[in-house]
């Protein structure tokens, strides 16, 4: 699938700041102006994870977020994808040696896209969204070939 073709639905999406300085959640809401109108591919940003598809995860995972970040995973419905936006929840950035952090997003959950930056482009976040989104349209695709071929659903 390339990211030119179509997709089947509306990718819903949940972002969560787990400790970020802000610029990759600015650049987030610069996605959604009509400059780069990130809801004309039909991605839509939704105010609960248990209506999500995809985690947009900001910012490296600080003492108090851990455990609310482990259950915002839990209530996302599979299959999900998480994307990390920005250099800080891909390696703790220029906080990497603060006593207040956990780690990285990916120490605390499984990630699947990293967006790099500080802060990444809007450009950049929408594509890094759009490869979460052909990662579950060909997960959705091997559930049911799996189903019609006698398999379980994942």
């Amino acid at each position: 699938m390339k990211l030119t073709d179509s997709f089947k639905r509306a990718l819903w999406v949940f972002h969560v700041n787990t400790g970020s300085c802000n610029g990759c959640d600015i650049e987030i809401v610069a996605a959604l102006t009509p400059r780069y109108d990130l809801e004309r591919f039909g991605i839509k940003l939704v105010g609960t994870p248990r209506h999500a598809d995809v985690l947009l995860v900001t910012g490296p995972v600080v003492h108090k977020m851990k455990d609310k970040l482990k259950r915002i995973y839990d209530q996302t419905p599979d299959p999900k994808e998480v994307v990390v936006v920005g250099n800080c929840g891909a390696t703790g950035g220029v906080f990497y040696e603060s006593y207040n952090l956990d780690g990285p997003v990916s120490e605390i959950i499984p990630v699947d896209v990293y967006v790099p930056g500080c802060p990444p482009r809007p450009e950049a976040i929408i594509y890094g969204v759009a490869k979460a989104w052909m990662k579950i349209e060909g997960l959705q695709k091997g559930m049911k070939k799996n189903n019609k071929q006698g398999g379980s659903e994942k």
